[in-house]
């Protein structure tokens, strides 16, 4: 496995008529499981006549490779954000002079809402000095300092009434330097950069079309710049800093949706935020997440208890605390019941879990409520449940939730992301942070086996008609041979190699707890930063 700053291994040569795919991803595959990384498993495994590169931003650069790549995969080159500063030297004289007018009009542009236009060559300008080794060493000088002093100190600033003080011009500082690391991975240079989220795994993907004409696919899973707004609401720092680094993540989302030669997002919800934040419409198209029916064949008898199962990683932004306390309220009407929690706690996590762990015992259910942790097989997790619960924040169209659905189990879902649109009617949908509304459904399908079995059927037949494993797959093999053939061209409308979905059912605008829920306007700079401030 090789780190972003060590040579990076030459592609191998192209089989002859075989297209070749760079997946740019953050925090998931190959380094990890989970909802996105199977998808990228599915996506190479499904595709034995495409070549895939693998530029993957991690935490440290020593996570292992914890999937089995397949034949037709290099040995991926990976981003460490937070593990030893990348190799480089300062620039000197002329070098450093330009370097240091670029980052100005950066750092203008993140502040100033009039600069915006600003951002895109100036970040150009900084990539190209980043894969010259000499962006890392100049972020961590004295002058990025004083140059980011100087911005937010402008007069007319909004941020400028907070205050900043030099310890949030080291907080801010350090990390964008971070945050701009994937900027020093050699980009691809040749046939199609596939970014498998927003944010920061975008990165080599703009290098590469910027400095090679290579196009840009976005899928966003979720919503990267909605998720930073919520995560900067309870975060540790001033509002300076923060207006920093909302500004980056909101300019960056901008500049892939207006440059990417096309945008998947996995829901309709997605698209919202997409067409809303500068992507043509006619250049977004709506591929849902798919599993193999087969694979996930109908769960069985039910436990001879009343149980509550969920699956997924042990995070906050799945909001077991909500969930534990919605079980609390179940418990009190039916005092038999369990709940059993089935995934791992990611490095860094284990507070959260100890928090729900606390809380679980402090309402007197530390006996019913059980983590756990990774499951062998996912399947054993849908079967342990009489229903299947979703309890997040945030989400894109979550494979938990459709697995389960395949596995013929009735699901109880908080209405975040794509989730309403993966359910239909066939499992029940409340608000999150709702643990009164969560509870009413859980009990109303605990109380009607006759029901639970019925959507259990409906569920699955929903997956085998419209979520399979197979037309997400042949989805993105023909996008990947039209984007090689067209090269830098963006697809035209009406091009589309499968059916755009159609309006939803109820019309719903996808409330999900959002300070920014959409289909409302792109979020306003100066809104969203007095929103987080804190």
């Amino acid at each position: 496995m090789h780190a972003m700053h060590a040579s990076p291994p030459a592609h191998h040569a192209s089989r002859r008529g075989a297209a070749r795919v760079t997946l740019l991803t953050e925090g998931t595959y190959p380094h990890s499981h989970g909802g996105v990384s199977v998808w990228c498993d599915q996506l190479v495994r499904g595709m034995p006549d495409v070549d895939f590169d693998v530029i993957a931003v991690t935490g440290t650069g020593r996570e292992p490779v914890v999937w089995e790549l397949p034949p037709q995969v290099t040995e991926p080159v990976t981003v460490p954000m937070w593990g030893p500063a990348p190799a480089g030297s300062r620039p000197r004289g002329r070098r450093e002079r330009q370097l240091t007018a670029a980052y100005e009009r950066f750092l203008t542009a993140l502040l100033d809402p009039s600069a915006e236009d600003g951002f895109g060559p100036a970040l150009y300008e900084l990539a190209r000095a980043a894969r010259d080794g000499l962006l890392g060493p100049a972020l961590r000088g004295d002058r990025a300092l004083r140059v980011l002093t100087g911005v937010w100190n402008r007069p007319g600033l909004t941020v400028r009434e907070a205050r900043p003080t030099l310890h949030d011009a080291v907080t801010a500082t350090g990390l964008l330097e971070h945050a701009l690391r994937p900027l020093g991975a050699r980009p691809p240079e040749q046939g199609v950069a596939h970014a498998v989220s927003g944010g920061v795994a975008v990165l080599p993907g703009l290098a590469a079309l910027e400095l090679h004409g290579v196009p840009l696919l976005l899928t966003e899973h979720g919503v990267y710049l909605r998720e930073r707004y919520l995560g900067y609401r309870t975060a540790p720092y001033r509002w300076p800093v923060k207006a920093v680094l909302l500004g980056f993540f909101r300019l960056l989302a901008q500049e892939s949706y207006r440059r990417a030669a096309l945008i998947t997002p996995g829901n309709r919800y997605n698209r919202l935020w997409e067409e809303q934040g500068g992507a043509d419409p006619r250049l977004i198209r709506t591929v849902y997440n798919g599993v193999d029916p087969a694979a996930f064949p109908p769960a069985g008898p039910e436990p001879e208890v009343p149980t509550l199962s969920w699956a997924g990683r042990v995070d906050p932004i799945k909001d077991l605390e909500t969930l534990i306390r919605a079980f609390d309220r179940v418990r009190g009407a039916l005092p038999q019941a369990t709940l059993r929690l089935f995934g791992g706690t990611p490095r860094g996590g284990e507070a959260y879990r100890e928090r729900c762990e606390a809380l679980a015992a402090s309402l007197g259910h530390g006996d019913a409520v059980t983590f756990e942790g990774r499951v062998e097989d996912i399947r054993d997790a849908y079967a342990a449940g009489s229903v299947v619960m979703l309890s997040s924040i945030s989400e894109g169209f979550p494979f938990t939730l459709i697995e389960a659905m395949s596995c013929g189990r009735a699901t109880v879902s908080t209405d975040v992301g794509g989730v309403r649109e993966a359910v239909g009617g066939t499992g029940l949908v409340v608000p999150p942070r709702d643990p009164a509304a969560m509870a009413a459904a859980a009990l109303e399908l605990l109380a009607d086996p006759g029901r639970r079995a019925a959507m259990g059927e409906a569920a699955r037949l929903r997956v085998i008609e419209q979520f399979t494993l197979r037309q997400t797959v042949d989805t993105f093999r023909s996008i990947y041979l039209e984007l090689s053939v067209r090269g830098t061209c963006r697809l035209p409308d009406p091009w589309s190699p499968f059916p755009e979905p159609g309006p939803s059912p109820d019309g719903s605008p996808f409330p999900d707890g959002s300070p920014f829920p959409g289909p409302g306007p792109f979020p306003d700079a100066d809104a969203a930063l007095r929103s987080v401030a804190g």
